[in-house]
């Protein structure tokens, strides 16, 4: 069959894990699929912030691995999927779980051999791995793991952790030896690791991507006209105490900010100027 595509793919390996399976995460060097004036702006300011489009890649090699629901691109070879529902006492025991913390406990089950590619994302991705060790990560950052790791909920234990709606009363625990995949909505250059040795370190937001398990967190008020507290307004701090470490992102309520912020003349979008000049244009051109 003859064609003028090339194939050249434009894909960086930007690390890589191997256990039982072996992780990736890719990078595409550019996006050139811009087919009109509004796409081709879009592009054009994420080629110049640097924003790239990064994806997970998971070569299986008779083993088994699990990915957050829905995250499936496409996979080749034979590969079976199922779920980690388990027996019937296992399932109802995680279901129960998965209602009161509303988060989805079952994650899709992948195993055999071949290769399995998640959805493409502008996102960013840290790859972990445990050794017979616990973590405890905001139940948002999953996003896939070898079936040697245990995958569970565990909840907060204290009605102090209720006022922080996103931090929520319950949140995953990673737990055995393996590697983890998680999407971090920061760069890896970004992450603080703070390893606390009978200690305490008291966040007023909610940045904290990891902990572990020798680390208890809670929720405290603190004398508002001392600290005020930006991120609840009423004087309140998350704090972790205990030995072990705690992995923070404070430049995750930046990007929020920005994000949150009207950007001037809708950058990239309709409304810009330029990107309205350039549609009256091709309109023009039309008649």
């Amino acid at each position: 069959m003859k064609t003028n595509v090339t194939m050249n793919n434009t894909l960086n390996k930007l690390s890589e894990f191997v256990g039982n399976s072996t992780f990736q995460v890719l990078e595409y060097d550019d996006l050139r699929g811009g087919k009109d004036v509004k796409a081709a702006f879009m592009l054009s300011y994420m080629r110049e912030a640097n924003i790239k489009l990064r994806q997970v890649r998971i070569v299986l090699s008779g083993g088994g691995v699990y990915t957050e629901s829905g995250a499936l691109s496409f996979m080749r070879g034979p590969i079976e999927v199922s779920t980690n529902t388990g027996g019937l006492m296992k399932f109802s025991k995680k279901y129960v779980s998965s209602k009161i913390s509303g988060e989805p406990v079952i994650k899709p089950h992948f195993s055999g051999t071949g290769e399995i590619l998640l959805e493409p994302s502008f996102g960013h991705y840290a790859m972990l791995e445990l050794e017979d060790e616990e973590i405890i990560i905001d139940d948002s950052l999953f996003f896939a793991a070898e079936d040697t790791i245990d995958i569970g909920v565990t909840s907060m234990k204290t009605k102090s952790s209720a006022p922080f709606r996103t931090e929520g009363l319950f949140q995953t625990h990673l737990r055995a030896t393996g590697i983890i995949v998680l999407e971090i909505p920061v760069p890896e250059t970004e992450i603080f690791k703070y390893s606390l040795v009978d200690d305490v370190l008291k966040l007023d937001g909610n940045f904290s991507v990891l902990r572990t398990e020798g680390i208890k967190f809670t929720v405290e008020k603190t004398t508002k006209t001392l600290i005020g507290s930006g991120f609840s307004g009423e004087g309140l701090l998350q704090v972790f105490r205990g030995t072990g470490e705690v992995w923070l992102m404070p430049t995750k309520v930046v990007y929020e900010e920005m994000i949150n912020q009207a950007l001037p003349f809708g950058v990239g979008g309709l409304d810009n100027p330029i990107v309205e000049q350039q549609l009256e244009n091709l309109e023009n051109r039309k008649k």
